[in-house]
């Protein structure tokens, strides 16, 4: 055999092999501009429903079944405007309501959001994790100023737990309950942090960081993997827990702004996508960490 000969075919195919890893690709699972581009906030509940934020106007959330068809679950009052969600154990759910400072909450089986914590002098309750526990996490940006707070919410109220940081918005809790993850969409810096008895951050070391483009939204599966999407890169980004970027899916879509995991074994992913006003989807190795 000519040697020469193999050791291009050999090349050649780790080439290909090399490619297609790195050109996973979504595909469409709802119509496009059925949501505004406000759309965000995906969460999926125990049935395998699929919500998010900003259905066909600005203040409703939206239902999604299994076909990709949507329809109005609920319309927010008093202006709210949501965008992070998050189911609890017992299928209740949580809404960030930027507009009026509030967490809103909608329990099981209920279609009326009531206040579940108010803090006037938050910036904007942005995007929201929830830990294993139960408790809430919220990222708070300050978009004009490039800067960001992060509170923990309980049943009392918010509770400051870091000022200053850049321009926090994707937030995440890892299977264990043991880490939380903030980003800051601007400085485009992923944050570690480790989760004390009490529910409180401590020893924050930079986790990840991007030279380009911008962070939005992010959800671990459960083995810890970070998806995190890549705003204005139309790109999700899978990172494992020690910090190595692992997969790359590319979206259709330029701005995803955040990713939740349902579906068949909870491995199928639903990426909501501004520009597109749509739900894009893709499939992952292991389930969501939640559902």
């Amino acid at each position: 055999m000519n040697t020469s000969n193999y050791f291009l075919t050999i090349m050649f195919v780790l080439t290909l092999i090399s490619c297609k890893k790195s050109e996973d690709k979504s595909f469409d699972f709802t119509d496009e501009n059925i949501f505004t581009k406000g759309i965000e906030g995906p969460a999926v509940d125990s049935h395998g429903n699929l919500y998010a934020v900003n259905f066909e106007k600005e203040g409703t959330i939206g239902i999604v079944d299994e076909k990709g068809k949507a329809s109005l679950f609920i319309t927010l009052s008093q202006g709210s405007i949501g965008n992070g969600i998050r189911f609890d154990k017992n299928d209740n759910m949580f809404i960030a309501d930027y507009v009026n400072h509030n967490i809103l909450k909608v329990e099981k089986g209920k279609k009326i959001a009531v206040i579940y914590a108010h803090e006037p002098t938050a910036n904007q309750p942005n995007d929201i994790a929830i830990s294993p526990d139960g408790t809430l996490y919220a990222s708070d940006p300050d978009w004009e100023n490039s800067t960001g707070n992060l509170w923990k919410i309980d049943n009392k109220g918010f509770h400051l737990l870091e000022t200053d940081m850049g321009t926090t918005n994707g937030i995440e809790v890892s299977p264990d309950g043991k880490k939380l993850y903030v980003n800051e969409s601007i400085q485009r810096k992923i944050w570690e942090y480790e989760i004390n008895e009490h529910g409180e951050p401590y020893n924050k070391k930079e986790f990840y960081a991007f030279d380009d483009f911008g962070l939005d939204g992010m959800r671990c599966d459960s083995n810890g993997n970070l998806y995190v999407c890549r705003y204005d890169a139309g790109k999700i980004i899978v990172i494992d827990p020690e910090g190595k970027k692992i997969r790359q899916i590319k979206l259709k879509g330029k701005k995803p702004t955040n990713i939740t995991f349902g579906g068949k074994d909870r491995k199928q992913c639903f990426v909501t996508v501004s520009d597109r006003g749509c739900f894009e989807s893709f499939y992952a190795e292991f389930p969501g960490k939640d559902y």
